[in-house]
């Protein structure tokens, strides 16, 4: 008899598995569920017992669209957001702390952060070079937009990059200007990539050991899988959770390339080896990024943002799609597209859609990320072919300063219409593309799920009560349907032959309040039927 050969029983145990939603025992075997079902139907096993003590029991969640790599290591860097940086002279103010202690350690090297957003700052506006300039001109400063779709640099970091205000906008991309022709160190899109060349990687080590220590945070969140929908390098990821593994990171991975750093490289491939999802770590497919984000005003709109006469930025060339879609062909791989705006989910969806279904798998051999505003004609098309949307409630939730500011009450309120689309039988999961939104712990599922269930906004703004889910509906999108899209085998359910991925909460989440949600915590964190996490 083996230690993880279980019985549990006496929980409130849901199963995502809709033939047989809830339960109150399951057996454990091996790692996998034997059995689960009503405590009076178990067949007779010589197992240990563990009393669940009523504890609300669900399968583990999976992230199905995060950035762990760029997350792990953003944890690492300047935090921009609340509730320790709420202005930009707070993020002045640690500017010049990091400074300081770089100069007292004598260490040289460049300052970087993660998540501003100018709707959470005080001062209502977005920062430029010169704020930045106020921090350091000692050494190159970059922040990362909360979008991860736009950076700003001060002074120093736009000398090194050559950037003046003779330097035009690469394609996809645009440097932002004053009304003299000056950089304001806004760098949007692909310009965002313009400094890149200059900022000193981290070493191999320091990349797997962050990686690692996100993971302890994934378990105690209750996140058994995650996709790493493509790093901001060309780096390859794949060796990174590799060694990470080897020290102890738990969660099973699906992996995007993102084209953009390989379509020109003659000898890059997929090796069969790479894509067997019955690894820990296995790479699904390719990643484009069609636009950009609502909250930086550059998602491609069919309409122009509001006192605007802009409609965002396309930013994938028809070479780069075309180049993609032929590979995925080629390789039997998945396709993922970033597409927020109406334009560029029908561009998107218009052009696979012409293809026939190259993987006949479970999953979809097209996602599509975000979904911020579908067409109805985008919908019925994604519907016909079973084209995946992975989409983030917790955009409007943590983001209604800037979606109201750039779309208007009314239009926000159609944003990520979830409950219609549902209704119209899409293919829909739930992630949080963590680190890219502005929030403080962006891999939190609970808050994740309270702007699902409650359709408001952190500080109570209605964003669309008729879009409202059901609590059942939202787990389900978060475990069965994210795994599924995925393409993650025998997870996401609590079902005969599945994964022993569960979690055990300290609440019922079906019987508090909605607005209560993002209380929840994890009791326990179950994977393989090994306890890796215990609050």
């Amino acid at each position: 008899m083996k230690q993880n050969n279980i019985i549990y029983e006496n929980g409130k145990i849901f199963t995502s598995d809709e033939a047989n939603l809830h339960a109150d025992s399951m057996v454990v075997e091996n790692g996998y569920i034997k059995w689960i079902g009503k405590k009076e139907d178990r067949p007779n096993f010589d197992y240990p017992v563990v009393d669940l003590n009523n504890a609300c029991v669900l399968p583990g969640f999976v992230d199905a669209h995060m950035h762990p790599v760029m997350l792990a290591d953003f944890s690492k860097e300047i935090s921009a957001l609340p509730p320790k940086v709420n202005s930009i002279a707070d993020l002045i103010k640690e500017i010049k702390l990091k400074a300081n202690q770089m100069k007292k350690d004598k260490k040289d090297g460049w300052i970087l952060g993660w998540g501003y957003d100018e709707g959470k700052f005080a001062e209502k506006r977005s920062i430029t070079r010169w704020d930045l300039d106020e921090g350091t001109t000692d050494f190159p400063v970059s922040i990362i937009r909360t979008c991860a779709h736009i950076r700003c640099v001060n002074s120093k970091a736009l000398a090194l990059a050559g950037i003046t205000k003779d330097t035009k906008d690469p394609e996809g991309g645009h440097i932002e200007k004053d009304e003299f022709g000056e950089p304001t160190g806004i760098l949007e899109e692909n310009a965002r990539n313009l400094v890149l060349p200059y900022i000193p990687e981290l070493n191999e080590a320091e990349q797997v050991q962050n990686l690692v220590d996100l993971g302890d945070l994934l378990t105690s969140q209750g996140i058994v899988a995650v996709c790493d929908m493509g790093n901001l390098d060309k780096y390859d990821n794949y060796n990174y959770y590799k060694e990470a593994i080897a020290k102890g990171f738990k969660q099973e991975v699906a992996m995007y390339y993102m084209w953009d750093f390989f379509m020109n490289d003659k000898n890059f491939a997929i090796s069969k080896e790479k894509q067997n999802n019955d690894n820990q770590v296995f790479v699904a497919g390719l990643k484009l990024i069609s636009d950009g984000s609502v909250s930086g005003k550059t998602a491609w709109m069919d309409k122009p943002y509001l006192n605007s006469d802009s409609c965002g930025i396309s930013v994938c060339s028809d070479e780069q799609l075309e180049t993609a879609i032929d590979f995925c062909k080629q390789n039997k791989c998945q396709l993922s597209v970033h597409a927020m705006g109406t334009s560029a989910i029908k561009r998107i969806v218009d052009r696979v859609y012409a293809e026939k279904d190259w993987l006949n798998e479970t999953r979809p051999y097209v996602r599509v990320e975000h979904i911020t505003l579908p067409s109805q004609d985008s919908i019925n098309k994604a519907v016909e072919k079973n084209i995946g949307f992975v989409t983030q409630p917790i955009f409007l939730y943590a983001e209604i300063e800037s979606y109201l500011q750039n779309l208007g009450e009314d239009t926000m309120k159609k944003c990520y219409p979830i409950k219609s689309l549902l209704e119209q039988n899409v293919n829909l999961c739930f992630s949080t593309d963590a680190p890219a939104t502005s929030w403080a712990i962006p891999s939190d599922p609970f808050s994740c799920i309270k702007g699902a269930v409650t359709r408001k906004a952190y500080d109570g703004t209605d964003c669309g009560a008729n879009q409202i889910i059901d609590m059942e509906t939202a787990i389900i999108l978060y475990t069965k349907k994210s795994a599924q899209i995925a393409g993650f085998k025998n997870l996401g359910q609590l079902k005969t032959g599945y994964k022993a991925d569960f979690i055990t909460l300290d609440r019922d989440i079906f019987a508090i309040a909605p607005e209560d949600v993002d209380k929840v915590q994890v009791d326990k964190t179950y994977i393989n039927g090994e306890c890796v996490f215990t609050k």
